[in-house]
C-alpha cells in the first residue's frame, strides 16, 4: 500500500518509513503525530497497520450492559453516574433484582454481560461475589465481563484479600474477564487534579498484571479530552504497551472521549471529531502489540465510529441494550444498537462484519 503524504515533511516521512518497516514508534514520534495537522496521513498509516493485523474484518458482540450499583465512594470530576448512599436515584441491586431487566432483553445469542458500577462501601465483597455467582447460575452460557482493575483494588481494600485472592474468588464465582475502565489517564498528576479517588496508576497496572498471570485476558481504556496533556496520552499508551510486552494479556485498547455533563452541552464542551479520529489512529500506531483498537460508538457517535474504521479501529463494541454511564454524562449517541445496525454500520465502511465472543473467537462473518 502506498502512502500519499498530503503535506510532506521530513519527520512525517521518517515516521511513515518506520511504520512501513514495522518498527515501534517512540514517545517523540507519538507526540509529533499529535502536533501534526496531517490527519489523513496519520489515518492512512494507522489503516495500513490495522489491515496488516486484522485485514478488513471489524468485530462486534451481542452483549448487554448491567449496573448493579451506582453508589460510589469516589468523587471523580468526570463522573455523573455516581450517587451517595441515600441520595435520590441511588440504587444497589442483587442478582435476583436485575433478572427482570435481563429477561426483558435476553435472547439465546446473547454472549456477554458487561458489568460496571460504583465502588459501594456499604456492602461487603461477598455482595459482589454473589452477584456474579447468581448471574452465572441463571445464565450459564453468557460470559461475564465485570469490574475494572480499580474495582479489584477497592475489593482488596474492603476485604483484606490480595489482588490475586480477590480475582481467584471472582473467577470461581463465574467471572470471565475484567472491563477496561478505571484507567482514565495513567498519570498521577491527572488523577490528583481530577479527584480520581480510586486505584493509582501503579495499582491499576498491577491488578492487570496479576489478572494476566492467572490466565485472564482483559481490556484497557483511556479517558481523554479533559485536562491531560498530549504527553500524558502517549505515556498512557506506552505503559499499556510495556505491560503487554510483559504479559500479552490485553485483548483490546479502547480510547474513550470524555463526555460533558449534559446532552444539551454545546459543541465547545465536546471532544472534536478531529481529535477522536486522530486519537484512534495514533492509538493503533503506538499500541502496536494489542490486537484491536475499539471505536466506542457510545462516546464517538455512530458516524465517527464508521469513519474510524479507516483510521485503525477494528472493533465497534456491541449491542449494549442500555448504556448508562456515558449517557449520565451527556452522551448523545443511541443507548444501544441492534445487531443489524452494527452490521450495516460496518458494511457501510466497506469492511467485513464479524460477530465475536468476548475473547475474539469468531462466531459468524456477515
Amino acid at each position: 500500500m502506498s502512502i500519499i503524504l498530503s503535506s510532506p515533511d521530513q519527520r512525517m516521512t521518517e515516521i511513515s518509513e518506520k511504520v512501513k518497516r514495522g518498527e515501534r514508534l517512540s514517545k517523540e514520534d507519538g507526540l509529533y503525530l499529535y502536533q501534526s495537522d496531517d490527519l489523513l496521513t496519520i489515518g492512512q498509516l494507522a489503516n495500513m497497520v490495522n489491515l496488516r493485523m486484522n485485514g478488513k474484518k471489524v468485530y462486534f458482540i451481542e452483549n448487554m450492559s448491567l449496573y448493579f450499583t451506582n453508589v460510589c465512594e469516589a468523587h471523580c470530576a468526570f463522573c455523573h453516574f455516581r450517587r451517595d448512599e441515600g441520595e435520590e436515584g441511588a440504587y444497589t441491586l442483587t442478582a435476583e433484582e436485575i433478572f427482570p431487566f435481563i429477561d426483558q432483553h435476553y435472547h439465546p445469542n446473547m454472549r456477554e454481560f458487561h458489568i460496571t458500577g460504583g465502588h459501594n462501601p456499604n456492602v461487603s465483597f461477598d455482595y459482589y461475589v454473589e452477584c456474579i455467582r447468581g448471574l452465572k447460575k441463571q445464565y450459564p452460557n453468557v460470559e461475564i465481563k465485570a469490574h475494572t482493575a480499580a474495582e479489584i483494588e477497592f475489593f482488596s481494600r474492603i476485604s483484606g484479600l490480595s489482588y490475586k485472592e480477590v480475582l481467584e474468588t471472582l473467577i470461581e464465582a463465574g467471572l470471565g474477564t475484567l472491563t477496561g475502565g478505571g484507567a482514565e489517564i495513567l498519570s498521577e498528576r491527572y488523577r490528583k487534579k481530577m479527584g480520581v479517588g480510586k486505584a493509582t496508576t501503579d495499582q491499576w497496572l498491577e491488578v492487570q498484571r496479576v489478572a494476566h498471570s492467572l490466565g485472564m485476558k482483559t481490556h484497557a481504556t483511556m479517558l481523554y479530552g479533559s485536562i491531560e496533556t498530549m504527553e500524558e496520552r502517549i505515556e498512557h499508551m506506552m505503559q499499556l504497551r510495556e505491560l503487554q510486552d510483559e504479559t500479552g494479556g490485553f485483548l483490546v485498547f479502547i480510547p474513550n472521549s470524555v463526555q460533558p455533563a449534559s446532552v444539551n452541552a454545546s459543541i465547545k464542551r465536546r471532544v472534536s471529531a478531529w481529535d477522536e479520529l486522530k486519537t484512534i489512529a495514533i492509538s493503533r500506531l503506538m499500541v502496536d502489540n494489542i490486537q484491536h483498537i475499539k471505536a466506542y460508538f457510545i462516546n464517538m457517535g455512530t458516524k465517527i465510529t464508521q469513519i474510524s474504521l479507516a483510521f485503525g479501529a477494528s472493533d465497534v463494541h456491541g449491542t449494549i441494550v442500555e448504556e448508562r454511564i456515558s449517557h449520565a454524562a451527556g452522551a448523545t449517541s443511541p443507548e444501544g444498537l441492534t445487531k443489524d445496525e452494527l452490521i450495516w454500520l460496518i458494511k457501510g465502511a466497506d469492511r467485513i462484519p464479524v460477530e465475536r465472543d468476548t475473547f475474539y473467537n469468531e462466531v459468524k462473518t456477515y
